[in-house]
Protein backbone atom coordinates (compact mmCIF):
# COMPACT_ATOMS: atom_id res chain seq x y z
CA UNK A 1 0.00 0.00 0.00
CA UNK A 2 1.00 3.48 -0.42
CA UNK A 3 0.47 6.68 2.04
CA UNK A 4 0.83 9.82 0.94
CA UNK A 5 3.40 12.03 3.34
CA UNK A 6 3.16 15.22 4.73
CA UNK A 7 6.60 17.15 6.02
CA UNK A 8 5.07 19.07 8.75
CA UNK A 9 7.84 21.85 9.54
CA UNK A 10 5.72 23.94 12.12
CA UNK A 11 6.07 20.21 14.62
CA UNK A 12 9.00 18.70 13.34
CA UNK A 13 7.27 15.55 12.20
CA UNK A 14 6.82 13.77 9.07
CA UNK A 15 2.82 12.53 8.97
CA UNK A 16 0.20 10.27 7.33
CA UNK A 17 -3.09 11.31 7.56
CA UNK A 18 -5.87 8.53 7.59
CA UNK A 19 -9.01 8.00 8.79
CA UNK A 20 -9.46 10.69 11.25
CA UNK A 21 -6.29 9.71 12.61
CA UNK A 22 -1.75 10.39 12.48
CA UNK A 23 0.77 8.44 12.35
CA UNK A 24 4.26 10.37 12.15
CA UNK A 25 8.05 10.78 12.79
CA UNK A 26 9.25 12.89 15.02
CA UNK A 27 12.53 14.98 14.02
CA UNK A 28 14.79 17.48 14.91
CA UNK A 29 17.39 19.16 12.14
CA UNK A 30 20.84 20.00 13.04
CA UNK A 31 23.58 21.54 10.69
CA UNK A 32 23.75 18.74 8.00
CA UNK A 33 21.66 16.13 9.25
CA UNK A 34 18.46 14.86 11.18
CA UNK A 35 17.60 13.48 14.28
CA UNK A 36 14.66 11.08 13.98
CA UNK A 37 13.49 10.91 17.57
CA UNK A 38 10.15 9.02 17.70
CA UNK A 39 7.09 6.81 15.43
CA UNK A 40 4.26 7.28 16.82
CA UNK A 41 1.05 5.05 14.69
CA UNK A 42 -2.22 5.37 16.51
CA UNK A 43 -3.45 1.51 17.76
CA UNK A 44 -6.45 2.56 15.34
CA UNK A 45 -4.04 2.28 12.05
CA UNK A 46 -1.72 -0.88 13.44
CA UNK A 47 -1.12 -3.66 11.10
CA UNK A 48 -0.83 -1.66 7.92
CA UNK A 49 2.32 -1.25 7.39
CA UNK A 50 2.11 2.21 8.29
CA UNK A 51 5.67 2.83 10.70
CA UNK A 52 7.40 0.57 8.20
CA UNK A 53 6.49 3.02 5.23
CA UNK A 54 7.27 5.93 7.26
CA UNK A 55 10.48 4.40 8.39
CA UNK A 56 11.50 4.01 4.58
CA UNK A 57 10.45 7.15 3.73
CA UNK A 58 12.08 9.77 6.37
CA UNK A 59 15.73 7.35 5.82
CA UNK A 60 14.94 8.02 1.95
CA UNK A 61 14.14 11.71 2.56
CA UNK A 62 17.55 11.82 4.73
CA UNK A 63 19.81 10.53 1.49
CA UNK A 64 17.97 12.43 -1.09
CA UNK A 65 18.56 15.62 1.03
CA UNK A 66 22.19 14.45 1.84
CA UNK A 67 21.47 14.62 5.71
CA UNK A 68 23.48 12.72 8.36
CA UNK A 69 20.99 10.75 10.46
CA UNK A 70 21.20 10.15 13.98
CA UNK A 71 18.71 7.48 15.13
CA UNK A 72 17.03 7.78 18.61
CA UNK A 73 13.75 6.12 17.74
CA UNK A 74 14.06 2.73 18.30
CA UNK A 75 12.33 1.65 15.28
CA UNK A 76 14.14 3.54 12.95
CA UNK A 77 17.40 2.68 14.56
CA UNK A 78 16.34 -1.14 13.98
Amino acid sequence: MEYTVINNEKDKRFEIHLDGKIAFEQYKLFTGGIAYIHTEVPPELGGKGIAAYIAKYVLDYAEEHHLKVKPYCPYIKA
